[in-house]
């Protein structure tokens, strides 16, 4: 499976592909980060981001986007950005039908760190870690982006089980109605 991470950020926003399945090894295949000018109209800021997510779909032709989930933040600001640049990858990677998966941080630091409370330098030290890299991915975006694929492959196969589950469970309901 090749997921492409993105941790939205109007002002950075990190993007990193990871191939690999659950239980083996996984092998980063890029990491980066799209950037705006902070003095940028919104508008034209959206666009970046839209150009750059289209250029790393393009490149490494992911199956799956992954996508942090926007909480709520004190600095409404700061959570607009963030929503809006959410927003912008989904529709990217919905525009070419690719599946879009969202995990929140807590979800994303469990997964990779095995503590929902670990702080960046924990996830970044086991990013790079997992994918065997030199040093961690900087900035934390771009460690963070690359965790959001790590968290996804690992929990692919539990959450399609369930789905299954579920589907299979509102079938017998539907035959038994």
């Amino acid at each position: 499976m090749r997921v492409l991470g993105v941790d939205p950020g109007l002002t950075r926003c990190g993007v990193g592909v990871v191939e690999g399945v659950a239980g083996r090894p996984l092998t980063m295949l890029g990491v980066g980060v799209v950037r705006t000018p902070a003095d940028a109209e919104t508008g034209h800021r959206l666009v970046a981001i839209e150009r750059g997510i289209e250029e790393w779909l393009d490149e490494h032709r992911p199956e799956l986007v992954a996508v942090e989930r926007v909480f709520s933040q004190h600095n409404v600001r700061t959570v607009m950005g963030t929503a809006q640049a959410s927003a912008v990858a989904i529709l990217c990677a919905s525009r070419r039908g690719l599946p879009v998966a969202l995990h929140t941080p807590s979800e994303v630091k469990a997964a990779v760190t095995g503590s929902g409370r670990a702080d960046k330098a924990q996830v970044g030290a086991m990013v790079t870690r997992l994918l065997r890299l030199d040093a961690p991915p900087r900035p934390a975006d771009a460690a963070d982006a690359l965790a959001l694929a790590i968290c996804h492959i690992w929990r692919a196969p539990a959450q399609n089980r369930l789905q299954q589950a579920v589907a299979a469970h509102r079938a017998m309901k539907g035959r038994t109605a």
